[in-house]
């Protein structure tokens, strides 16, 4: 396997950081349009694991925005692999790059979605991966792989309703996402600090969106932003969240392949965080169409969300001023095996002190970066096999969790996953 990794921010980092410890592929080529970061994680690798890991990696430039230059990139490294880890505005370049290269493709957010014209409260427009599923038949005929939305939402909770379905329930009600944390960043002086621990453009975007629910018998439809507020409680010291609605690609993967009667998306982010979303809004600053605009060198032209972007803190930077936990899961609710009601959480809860400590990348970035890693160690192994344009749900979830959890002693990842039975409560 030959892997060529698209992007070196914070994700795409971690991503590498991760496969230094594994030995399933053959090489890894960092690419991102600054040359200079992609050559500072082979250069980290290196100063990690010495020279016969970094031998293994390798870094270039690359273009996202464009297909060609994709696919340029990906043929001149005889990649097998293309792992997208940029902004999901890339999503259709990286993914038309790929397949014009012959390589399989994964990536860890979808095409971007559009609500509806003139009703984006109660009906979707164009859903997020639809350009995607669109073009699946491409793919099949290719006899190549777009595994997409494997990051960790979505990803492992895609993973974990796979689980659900064929190890716990022999029905299901809901799959609820559910995702909560307890980070605190502090700036020099010990001050807490709004610093959104993933990129606020792709924040923004999946927040302000209308959430989309799926029904069995009504379908995909919309509700208004931050909908549905709910407390849950999280494990593992994270305690009580209030959670919203929110709109995310797990709610149009899972009805594809498991069998529910309903499926939502709802994140815990805090009633300061909601308010600078709809200040944002309000303001025009959550736009992507270019504004001109006046400086010292004359007239340029800048999307809102660009700027709001630079403006505040790095994600990838932002791990030593950062304390707490992050968990993502998924809580399961219908029939057990043994015809009784079942309740239960599944779930994985990233340290940030941990992860800081064994990476140096803080605990959002690196959770996210862990589930590709391990599918495409399972691709590698040809455990998971499959073509065209497909979710983590449609593989066998049991060897992704086994190996998950192995220790790294026996060759696995050494991340305890944790089965919350609430069957009682």
């Amino acid at each position: 396997m030959r892997i060529l990794l698209v992007g070196a921010g914070g994700v795409g980092t971690a991503i590498a950081k991760i496969a230094a410890r594994r030995d399933f592929y053959e090489q890894i080529i960092v690419s991102d349009y600054d040359v200079a970061r992609a050559q500072n994680v082979v250069d980290w690798i290196r100063a990690r694991h010495g020279d016969e890991v970094a031998a293994r990696f390798g870094a270039t430039g690359i273009d996202a925005s464009d297909p060609d230059a994709v696919a340029s990139v990906a043929r001149e490294h005889r990649a097998t692999h293309v792992m997208n880890a940029v902004e999901p505005k890339f999503v259709p370049t990286i993914f038309a790059g790929a397949l014009a290269a012959g390589a399989d493709y994964l990536d860890m957010a979808m095409s971007l979605s559009e609500p509806h014209p003139t009703d984006p409260h109660s009906q979707t427009g164009v859903k997020l991966g639809d350009d995607q599923f669109a073009l699946s038949g491409d793919w099949e005929r290719a006899g190549r792989l777009a595994l997409v939305g494997m990051g960790v939402e979505p990803g492992l909770s895609d993973v974990f309703a796979r689980y659900a379905a064929d190890h716990l329930f022999s029905s299901i009600d809901e799959l609820g996402v559910r995702d909560g944390a307890n980070l605190v960043v502090r700036d020099e002086a010990g001050n807490e600090i709004f610093a959104p621990s993933f990129s606020i453009w792709t924040t923004i975007e999946e927040c302000l969106n209308p959430p989309v629910i799926w029904e069995k018998d009504a379908g995909w439809f919309t509700t208004p932003p931050f909908s549905e507020p709910e407390i849950f409680e999280f494990p593992e010291g994270i305690g009580a969240v209030e959670c919203v609605n929110v709109e995310h690609e797990e709610v149009l993967l899972m009805p594809r392949w498991v069998d529910a009667q309903r499926v939502t998306f709802k994140y815990g982010l805090g009633n300061e965080f909601i308010g600078v979303l709809k200040t944002l809004h309000l303001l025009g600053l959550d736009a992507t169409t270019p504004l001109r605009v006046r400086s010292a060198n004359g007239p340029v032209e800048v999307a809102p969300r660009d700027v709001v972007a630079a403006a505040l803190p790095d994600p990838a930077t932002i791990g030593p001023r950062m304390t707490g936990k992050t968990c993502a899961g998924l809580w399961v609710t219908g029939t057990g095996t043994d015809g009784s009601p079942r309740e239960v959480y599944l779930y994985h809860v990233s340290d940030n002190e941990w992860t800081m400590a064994e990476y140096e990348s803080q605990c959002v970035v690196w959770q996210t970066a862990l589930n590709p890693v391990i599918a495409l160690e399972l691709l590698a192994g040809g455990i998971w096999q499959g073509t065209g344009v497909l979710g983590p749900e449609a593989f066998d979830a049991k060897p992704f969790l086994d190996l998950m959890a192995l220790p790294l002693a026996e060759g696995g990842y050494g991340q305890g996953w944790g089965l919350d039975d609430r069957s009682a409560s």
